[in-house]
């Protein structure tokens, strides 16, 4: 899985520069996030003074401002539509070498069930789901880099939290307090789920596998078969929904919960005045930002049951090579 695309000279330009690539216009984006939060402060500063003193803000100087959000969301957007196209050719390339390496390897591992889904579908989805989490993964550290010391500054205007009292830098705390919650929840709820997804792809194989028989032979894929293993898909599926219906509740709880948290935080500090519009949104902003990098696990958790599903069966797709490899080299020594 791995090996393939990373360990091979062949694809080095792609894998090694291609991945250092992704990683530097990632962090790019991140600092263009930051920009746009700095715009949002002396923005909506600029919108508090012209509602309170009217005719005190010149239109050049309202247009000009908003001009200079066109111009960073501008370059975002092609920074962010080139970074897409070349990321589908890298998982491409990725698809490509592991397809190469499993194909040489065919004759040891055509037995295996599911074996030509293995090849043709899941080499695919594994690199996606990888790169995207690897990605996201980046992304989130290098977000948390970059608004942590500005969260950690602007704390400095949140001197009290309700209910609790002072608390310096209390929003901190706050941020990495709510996402380690609903980490430990959603991993504790959705402890089953890998599982579940290893199962329904174990099932979904045995079922195409019968169907594509059944285009060669006509003995095979008969109504009888056929709705015995549909039964087995259905009733997995159904064991599934069950499971991810309580998973969402906690996991849609939990994320439209967090909205509320900083305003509440905050509330103290709103009602005394102690702080402008354009800080308030800047704060808001942030404490979203460093929020949500702490809640990588949270958000990709359903995305990772499914790359953990992958993983086991091209796993196990591996474990076969390797000792089909071992028996031909241990017959050629003797």
């Amino acid at each position: 899985m791995f090996k393939s695309f990373f360990l091979d000279k062949r694809w080095f330009h792609w894998s090694i520069l291609g991945s250092a690539l992704i990683l530097y216009v990632t962090w790019y984006k991140v600092e263009l996030d930051v920009q746009i939060n700095e715009w949002f402060g002396s923005f909506y500063n600029l919108i508090q003074t012209a509602l309170s003193e009217p005719n005190s803000v010149a239109r050049d100087e309202f247009l000009s401002s908003c001009f200079t959000f066109l111009k960073i969301a501008t370059i975002y957007i092609v920074v962010a539509v080139i970074l897409e196209f070349f990321i589908r050719h890298y998982v491409f390339r990725w698809r490509t070498a592991m397809n190469d390496y499993y194909v040489s390897h065919w004759h040891h591992i055509r037995h295996v069930e599911g074996a030509s889904q293995r090849i043709q579908e899941d080499t695919m989805r594994f690199a996606r789901i990888v790169e995207a989490l690897g990605v996201s993964f980046m992304r989130s550290v290098m977000t948390l880099f970059a608004f942590l010391p500005i969260l950690w500054g602007l704390s400095e205007h949140v001197t009290e939290l309700p209910w609790i009292g002072e608390v310096d830098r209390a929003l901190v705390y706050l941020a990495v307090l709510s996402a380690l919650f609903g980490t430990v929840l959603l991993a504790v709820v959705g402890i089953k789920l890998p599982g579940l997804e290893f199962k329904n792809q174990k099932v979904e194989a045995a079922y195409r596998k019968e169907l594509v028989y059944g285009e060669d032979y006509e003995d095979r894929a008969q109504p009888e078969t056929l709705k015995e293993l549909f039964l087995n898909v259905r009733r997995n599926y159904f064991n599934l929904y069950r499971h991810y219906l309580y998973f969402d509740i906690a996991k849609w709880s939990y994320l439209q919960g967090t909205v509320i948290v900083p305003y509440i935080a905050l509330g103290p500090t709103i009602i005394s005045g102690a702080v402008t519009l354009g800080v308030l949104q800047q704060i808001i902003r942030a404490f979203g930002k460093v929020e949500e990098s702490f809640q990588f696990l949270v958000n990709s958790w359903s995305t990772i049951v499914e790359l953990m599903s992958i993983y086991k069966r091209l796993k196990g797709f591996e474990e076969q090579i390797d000792i089909a490899v071992e028996a031909e080299q241990h017959t050629a020594s003797n």
